[in-house]
């Protein structure tokens, strides 16, 4: 389902009178103002943000579940290792390539969720919700007089800890497959 979609979707049930609100006072337990209180926004943010990228990270793994060979987990299986050992020691190295690419790209996706906070909360609303990109939006596009000098500056900010962070990450996984071999 496009983004556009579910985030319009989360907004409805995450209003004052939304289907949330209604189904916790139904239960009797505080509705809180999940697009107005600062808390409530920057947990809603997260909670859209993973209701978005969980899907396709499952996919994703379940494919590279079904890529490990089943021969593995048979020998496994009559060298006497338990359920734990299979999954440590045949599951998780099986997943490594793929959970690593998944991880890379969910961190990537959520520094740049624009989507998310700009159609939850709105152009001008939730100043504390809001991430670099949307700041730089904000700051290029959204104000007057428009600033595309700072805007600029924002966006080769996040290019560099995204830059960062990739290739620390690659680092650790390198690290970690030579200490495994």
């Amino acid at each position: 389902m496009p983004t556009f979609v579910t985030v319009f979707s989360w907004r409805i049930m995450l209003a004052d009178s939304g289907a949330l609100n209604q189904l916790l006072g139904a239960l009797h337990l505080p509705q809180p103002a999940w697009l107005e209180d600062t808390f409530w926004q920057r947990f809603a943010a997260i909670m859209v943000n993973t209701w978005c990228g969980v899907p396709f990270m499952m996919l994703s793994l379940l494919g590279g579940l079904q890529s490990i060979d089943s021969t593995l987990y048979e020998a496994a299986e009559m060298d006497g290792a338990s359920a734990w050992q299979r999954f440590r020691h045949v599951t998780l190295p099986g997943l490594r390539a793929v959970s690593s690419t998944v991880v890379l790209l969910g961190v990537i996706w959520t520094f740049n969720q624009f989507v998310i906070i700009f159609l939850l909360f709105g152009k001008n609303s939730a100043p504390d919700a809001q991430i670099l990109v949307t700041w730089a939006y904000q700051l290029g596009f959204g104000q007057q007089p428009r600033d595309f000098a700072q805007s600029a500056a924002y966006g080769v900010l996040l290019l560099s800890i995204l830059t960062v962070f990739t290739s620390f990450y690659f680092r650790w996984l390198k690290r970690n497959d030579q200490l495994a071999v």
